[in-house]
C-alpha cells in the first residue's frame, strides 16, 4: 500500500492548535459552570488563572478555527449526494458503499457548520461576559442572557467535539492522518477518494 498526502503539515498544525485550545477553554469552562468540577480549572495553574486566561484561550481558538473556516467552508457546502448519503446512514452504519459524497461526507459537514455556529455564539457571548475589560459595558440581563447563551454554546460545541472524536476514532486511519499527514491509497480511496490525487 503506497502512503498518500492527506493533510498537508500547516492544515495538521492548524487543526491541533484548535484542538488544544479547544481542551484548555472546555475543561476550564467546565469547571466554571459546574462547582464541582471547580478542579479541573488547574488545567491552566490556578483558579485565578484560568479566569483570566480562559477568555483568551478561547480568543486563540476562535481565531485559529477562522483559518480552518477560510480554508474548508467550499468543501463543506450541502448538496445532493450528502442528501442521499444522510438517507442512507444505516447503510453507512453498518459499513456499506453509499457512493462518494467529495472531500467531506455529510456528517462531517454537520461538525463543520455546527462548530462554527457555537464558536461565533462562544465569541460573541464570551466577550459580553469578559470581565474586566467588556462586561462594565452592558446591563446586567444582557450579561445573564449571554451567560446563558455561553453554556449552552460551550456544552453543545463540547457534545459536537465528542462526535468528531468519535466518528475519527472509528474510521481507521483517521488519526495517522491527522498526526502524520499521510494515509494509505487505499484509505483514501474507500473513505474519500477525493484526498487521493
Amino acid at each position: 500500500m503506497t502512503p498518500s498526502c492527506a493533510t498537508p503539515a500547516p492544515e495538521r498544525i492548524n487543526h491541533w492548535i484548535t484542538a488544544f485550545c479547544f481542551i484548555l477553554a472546555a475543561v476550564s469552562g467546565l469547571g466554571f459552570l459546574f462547582p464541582s468540577f471547580n478542579w479541573l480549572m488547574q488545567i491552566m495553574g490556578t483558579p485565578q488563572l484560568a479566569r483570566i486566561l480562559h477568555p483568551f484561550v478561547g480568543v486563540v481558538m476562535f481565531a485559529s478555527f477562522i483559518i480552518m473556516f477560510f480554508r474548508y467552508w467550499h468543501h463543506n457546502l450541502i448538496n445532493r449526494d450528502d442528501i442521499f448519503w444522510a438517507k442512507n446512514i444505516r447503510k453507512i452504519v453498518v459499513n456499506e458503499e453509499v457512493g462518494d459524497t467529495g472531500r467531506y461526507n455529510f456528517g462531517q459537514k454537520c461538525v463543520f457548520w455546527a462548530a462554527i455556529i457555537f464558536l461565533v455564539l462562544l465569541l460573541v457571548s464570551g466577550v459580553i461576559i469578559w470581565r474586566p475589560y467588556f462586561a462594565p459595558a452592558f446591563s446586567i440581563p444582557v450579561i445573564r442572557f449571554a451567560l446563558m447563551l455561553h453554556s449552552f454554546a460551550a456544552v453543545a460545541l463540547i457534545v459536537v467535539i465528542m462526535v468528531h472524536i468519535y466518528a475519527a476514532l472509528w474510521v481507521k486511519g483517521t488519526i495517522t492522518a491527522m498526526v502524520e499527514g499521510w494515509v494509505t491509497s487505499a484509505w483514501g480511496e474507500e473513505t474519500s477518494p477525493a484526498l487521493v490525487p
